[in-house]
């Protein structure tokens, strides 16, 4: 009979000591993927983190939309320095291409109606699509910037369209809100930050 070869016990204990080492990585990404997901699709996307509030919104110059006009004066483009002029802004990422954004701009017209100064970021957007969006539902914005390639949204840290921020009159965001504004989340969220920030000042 031939004798069976046995590892030595310290040559399995190295294999199981390796093996652990590759799992534990995949084990804790998998735990932080669970826990975005979630939040992404689970119940409240608003609960999704950001590391800007109470920080200055980030520094950008987003041009004009062409063609875009209030009356017979073109709409203005977007600068980091005109969130900070003393007036409360909610901020909006949106696209012609979002349908959730189409769901939402009732809510952002109630807004400037209200006298709240609502400020556009048009994302990744043709402008021929942005301006036919807005001359079929209205115009809430006070300023419209184009964010052409997408990175000024990065800089924001916009995780999809629409996103919505508060931001007070220094220039620095209060408020976060991810995904579609609805009737519920106008009252109990975008208004109270935005009374929260104007007795701020």
């Amino acid at each position: 009979m031939s004798e069976e070869k046995r590892e030595p016990s310290g040559a399995t204990e190295t294999r199981r000591g390796r093996g652990g080492w590759i799992v534990a990585p995949l084990i804790i990404f998998a735990a932080m993927a669970l826990m975005f997901g979630l939040a992404l699709f689970g119940g409240d996307p608003t609960k999704l983190p950001s590391a800007l509030i109470g920080k200055s919104v980030p520094s950008f110059d987003f041009p004009a939309m062409a063609g875009l006009t209030a009356g017979d004066a073109p709409v203005d483009g977007v600068m980091a320095k005109d969130l900070a002029g003393g007036q409360v802004s909610v901020v909006n990422f949106w696209a012609s291409w979002c349908v959730p954004c189409v769901r939402e701009h009732p809510y952002l017209m109630a807004l400037a109606k209200r006298g709240v100064r609502v400020v556009g970021i048009n994302y990744k957007d043709p402008a021929p699509g942005g301006l036919r969006f807005l001359r079929r539902l209205g115009n809430p914005y006070a300023k419209v910037g184009l964010d052409a390639a997408g990175r000024g949204a990065i800089e924001w840290g916009v995780y999809g369209m629409p996103e919505t921020f508060v931001v007070d009159g220094k220039g620095r965001i209060v408020h976060k809100h991810v995904g579609p504004i609805n009737g519920r989340q106008l009252q109990e969220k975008i208004l109270p930050a935005i009374k929260r920030a104007r007795q701020a000042k």
